[in-house]
């Protein structure tokens, strides 16, 4: 709602240098153009009213802006100089052209952070490297390459929620639930002659991916993992719970399971 307030008032006095005939010297020059895509898009232009940070606290997804350019940080390195300080290596995608390019920050340098729209959605299904997903109150359709979800687009499922990063509209970025779960379909055969039990072994899982799990596991079971680092959390936990029904003077219990 108060990005909504500054778009609209922002419009009003535009609108207001737009129908003013006589120039005024004390305001700046503002190209027709420019004009035009502020008014027809009042997010945009609070959209871009970012802050200063320091490039230390900059992660993977934030969007930066740069002698003019927007950038989506891709990666982000803490590297030591020895003498000359500690410095960040960004790898960064430029947001207009898909172009990579890597630059150095000082720690506290101070960078233009750019705030983004993240939404909601819900994933329909993949297919030809392409994501399928609806905005769950609106019904609207939308299709992002698997790439934006990097290499969690393994964890990809149907009615799986995923969190979309929106500048201007455009998808930058998309991520999955922290915490996912999954069946495990194979795990590795224990070695003959040795007598200790491994702390872990590898579990091919249902989406294809091979982890580490207890050795108390095995096929068929519902695990929890993290989407993170890919690093085994828990098993699927059951919690069984009595119904007692009453038909006059019968009664009848069942049980059931749930997850």
């Amino acid at each position: 709602m108060k990005a909504f307030g500054v778009g609209k008032r922002l419009c009003g006095s535009l609108s207001f240098l737009l129908k003013t005939s006589a120039p005024n010297p004390t305001l700046p020059a503002l190209s027709p153009s420019f004009l035009h895509s502020l008014l027809s898009s009042p997010w945009s232009a609070s959209q871009q009213r970012g802050a200063k940070v320091n490039a230390i606290h900059l992660r993977p997804g934030n969007v930066i802006e740069k002698s003019g350019r927007i950038y989506q940080v891709v990666e982000s390195e803490h590297k030591q100089r020895g003498r000359g300080g500690a410095m960040m290596q960004l790898e960064l995608r430029d947001v207009d052209n898909g172009n990579k390019v890597s630059l150095r920050f000082g720690t506290e340098e101070p960078v233009e952070r750019v705030f983004v729209e993240q939404k909601s959605f819900q994933c329909l299904y993949t297919e030809n490297k392409t994501a399928f997903l609806i905005e769950p109150e609106t019904f609207d359709q939308l299709q992002v390459p698997l790439d934006l979800f990097g290499k969690s687009a393994a964890y990809l499922k149907e009615e799986m929620k995923v969190t979309l990063q929106l500048f201007d509209g455009r998808p930058l970025s998309a991520s999955v639930p922290k915490h996912v779960t999954c069946i495990i379909k194979e795990t590795q055969t224990p070695m003959k002659g040795v007598s200790a039990t491994p702390r872990y072994k590898k579990a091919l899982l249902d989406n294809g991916l091979t982890v580490q799990v207890p050795p108390y596991l095995d096929v068929g079971e519902e695990i929890i993992i993290s989407t993170e680092d890919d690093s085994y959390l828990s098993r699927v936990k059951f919690i069984y719970v009595m119904i007692v029904i009453k038909l006059g003077s019968s009664s009848f219990e069942c049980q059931n399971h749930l997850d």
